[in-house]
Formats: structure tokens, C-alpha cells, sequence
């Protein structure tokens, strides 16, 4: 049974015409991802109902929940890649050995910075750009976060796995559960039982560890190729090293944005609490907005890692290309509406008149410039998938902070919350351009 599993799922990534391929394995995944960030939408929503300081600290938390999922997309995207281009140089065993180091790895980075987070809360909430009216909230918020912290990072791990592994549909129902169930608990834990914050920590807890354990199940009931055992774990450490330096360019995007989040909050704080729930609420707009893209793009990495290892070169090509132009004409359209709609959508979160009027200029930005987002994402996700490592990390940390945050530090002293507010949109354009003619360097060379 498993070796007909194996040839069926090699017929179905060599053989499948690309483009039905990328959108087939990028709808459940971009599923995923918009339920996933309605959750972020309607938890926002629902803190922002307690006050201003408790919606600025789901800012604050937001960097560090970016922290753990540097650390489980690092292990994920890792050992996916090798899992993927294994499995196309049919290779099993290896792929069960990044299955396993994987997934362990990353329930021991979640343990100890779920630890040291509990140990310190106050510092870490302080570093993370929280304020002293916000603070009292961040903490309590963010304990709930720290408790999850295993879950989170091994949930990253088991959703990116099944999606190289072409296992794309069991992702979604762990994340989709996950995040529906959240959607539900929210208003019950922080409104009828009238828990406030804390009951948005907590309903993020349960649904965490929920989630974590339905995307476990395939792996012990058969469905999917590779396995977890600990008699998997490699004890060699060039495979250990491979799994980090091909996942480190998602641990410098996503810690790069931990860090841009924390100073996004820091020089927004100058403002108030009101700029820093303004630019909150954006942050979560903006996410929502490219999960569109975003999932089709994570539809595209198994299918360029699949047949860069089985030798072919020319379905990676136009794969690539076929996401890339995908993702920039769906962002258009979504950028060009909500850009009109920018004062009614951050309206749903806050009634201030400082909120709106920070918090629609910088939605305005961000959507004048997002839709170019996908050139240097889809980048990134070539070079990591098909194990180029150096290319794949410059243009994470381009993607991911490496610009936008010196352009935080600078714009504000001329140009003040203005400054802020283009930062990251200035961010976007650079990457892209930078981007772009190392994708056309390289598939010169491919050919």
C-alpha cells in the first residue's frame, strides 16, 4: 500500500500540467491561510472591543507569535524542501529521517522559549515595544501565547511537511479547525464568560493544541508517505545542518518581521497608543489581503522541490512564472478595493478619530504597493524549495526587515507618522526589484 502511495504521488507531481498543479495544491492552502487570518481579523475585532490598550497589545503579542513561527517554519520549510526533492529522487527513507528531526526540533525550540518567556514576561513584552498602559495586557495576552508555544511551532513543522509532502488538503483541515474553533471561542471566553484579554489567550491556546494534534494524524494512520518515530532522528549532523541552512531564510524572514513588528510598535508609540492600534489593525488588513497570494504561492514550493529533484528543470520554470503572474493579478484586484474601502475597514476595529486617520493612510500605503509583494515571496520560495540556500535567505531578509527596518528608524524624523506608515510599502518595491533579475539570472543558467 505505501508503495502505491508513493507511485501515485509521483505520477501526480511529475505528471500533472504545472498550472493545475499549483492551484491545486495552493486552494487548500489558501484556505488555510484565509481562515487562519480571519481569526487574527476577528480576534483583533474582539479585543479591540475591551479597549485601545488591549487592542495595541495583540500588536505586541502579534511579534512574538512571529518568533515562534520563525523557529517552526525555520524546521518546516527545512526539512520540507529536502523532504520534497527527496521523495521526487525517490529517496524514502531519507525523507522519513527530515520528517522526524524536524518535528522534534521543533517541539524543543517551542519548550524553551515558551520557558523563558514565562520566566520574564514583563522584559520580553518591553522588548517586544509594549508600552506601560499596554504592558499589564501584553502580559496577560502573551502568557497565554508562551503556553502554546509547543504547539505552535510543531503545528508549523506538521502544515508545512504535509504541504511539500503534496498532502496539501490535510493541512487545511488541521489549520482550518484550528481557526474556526478560535473564531467561536473568542466571543464566548472574552465576552459571556467576561474574561477579557485573557479569554483571547486562552481561546488561542486550546485552539493551538487542537489544531497541532488533527495535523499529526495523518502521519499515524497511514495517509502519508513519510513518518515520525524517534527511531527516525538522524544522528548526523550534516543532515541537521541541512535542515537549518535550507530553513534559515524563513527564520530570517519571520524573525526579520518579529523585529519589524517590535520596532514598528516602538517608533509608533511615540505617536500613542492610538498609532500603535492604528498600525496593529494595518498589520492584520495586510496579512489577510496576501494570504490570497501567499497560499497559491505555497502551492508552487512542493511542486518546484518535487520535480527539481526529479531532474525536471522546465516544470520548475513555469511553475514559477505562473505563481508570480497569479499572485500579482489577484493582489491587484484585492489591493485596488480595499484601498477605496481603507476608512469603512479600519472603522469595523476602532472608532477613534486618531486611529482612523493613521490607520487609513497607512492601509492606503500598504495596498498602493502589496500587490507587488509576490515577486520577491515567490522568489524566495523557489530558491528555498529547490535548496539554493544564499539566494533564498538575501531575498527573505530583503522581503522580511532588512529594508523596511532602517526605513522605520530614518522617515519618521522627516517625515513623521507619515515616515512609519510608507516604511514597509517602500519595502516591498525595493525587494521586488532587487528580486526579480536573480530569478532571471538564474533560470538563464537552469537552461
Amino acid at each position: 500500500m505505501a508503495e502505491n502511495t508513493q507511485s501515485r504521488q509521483y505520477e501526480k507531481m511529475t505528471g500533472t500540467p504545472v498550472w493545475k498543479l499549483v492551484l491545486e495544491l495552493g486552494l487548500p492552502t489558501t484556505i488555510s491561510m484565509l481562515i487562519t487570518n480571519i481569526y487574527n481579523m476577528a480576534d483583533t475585532f474582539y479585543v479591540s472591543q475591551i479597549s485601545i490598550t488591549a487592542s495595541g497589545a495583540t500588536g505586541i503579542v502579534f511579534a512574538l507569535m512571529a518568533v515562534l513561527q520563525a523557529f517552526g517554519f525555520m524546521f518546516g520549510h527545512g526539512a520540507g524542501s529536502n523532504i520534497s526533492r527527496s521523495l521526487g529522487a525517490k529517496k524514502i527513507e531519507h525523507a522519513k529521517v527530515f520528517t522526524s528531526t524536524s518535528v522534534f526540533l521543533a517541539l524543543g525550540a517551542g519548550v524553551l522559549i515558551g520557558v523563558f518567556g514565562l520566566l520574564f514576561p514583563k522584559p520580553l513584552m518591553r522588548l517586544l515595544g509594549s508600552t506601560d498602559t499596554i504592558l499589564s495586557d501584553a502580559v496577560t495576552y502573551g502568557t497565554f501565547i508562551l503556553i502554546s508555544a509547543p504547539a505552535m511551532t510543531v503545528g508549523c513543522v506538521l502544515n508545512n511537511i504535509l504541504r511539500y509532502e503534496g498532502g496539501a488538503a490535510f493541512a487545511m483541515a488541521g489549520l482550518c479547525t484550528g481557526g474556526i474553533l478560535n473564531i467561536f471561542l473568542d466571543p464566548l471566553l472574552i465576552f459571556h464568560f467576561r474574561m477579557g484579554i485573557a479569554g483571547a489567550g486562552l481561546s488561542t491556546a486550546i485552539s493551538q493544541y487542537i489544531s497541532t494534534i488533527i495535523l499529526l494524524l495523518p502521519f499515524f494512520t497511514g495517509k502519508t508517505v513519510t513518518k515520525i518515530h524517534i527511531r527516525y532522528i538522524t544522528k548526523d549532523i550534516a543532515d541537521i545542518g541541512n535542515i537549518l541552512l535550507t530553513g534559515l531564510p524563513s527564520l530570517a524572514r519571520q524573525g526579520l518581521n518579529s523585529i519589524s513588528t517590535a520596532v514598528l510598535n516602538q517608533q509608533a508609540a511615540v505617536y500613542g497608543d492610538a498609532a500603535i492600534a492604528a498600525m496593529s489593525i494595518v498589520g492584520r488588513c495586510g496579512n489577510l489581503l496576501f494570504s490570497f497570494a501567499l497560499g497559491i504561492a505555497q502551492g508552487f514550493q512542493p511542486v518546484s522541490a518535487f520535480n527539481y529533484g526529479a531532474g525536471k528543470k522546465e516544470r520548475v520554470e513555469k511553475a514559477t512564472w505562473f505563481t508570480m503572474l497569479f499572485g500579482m493579478a489577484i493582489m491587484g484586484i484585492l489591493c485596488l478595493g480595499c484601498g477605496f474601502a481603507a476608512p469603512l475597514v479600519i472603522r469595523l476595529f476602532r472608532e477613534e478619530q486618531s486611529v482612523l486617520d493613521t490607520g487609513t493612510e497607512a492601509l492606503r500605503w500598504m495596498c498602493f504597493t502589496l500587490y507587488i509583494l509576490p515577486v520577491s515571496a515567490v522568489g524566495s520560495m523557489l530558491f528555498q524549495s529547490i535548496g539554493k540556500k544564499g539566494s533564498s535567505l538575501l531575498i527573505a531578509m530583503l522581503q522580511g526587515g532588512m529594508i523596511s527596518i532602517p526605513l522605520m528608524l530614518f522617515l519618521p524624523h522627516f517625515l513623521g507618522v507619515t515616515g512609519i506608515e510608507i516604511a514597509q510599502p517602500c519595502a516591498y518595491v525595493i525587494s521586488a526589484l532587487v528580486s526579480f533579475p536573480i530569478m532571471i539570472s538564474f533560470f538563464k543558467k537552469l537552461r
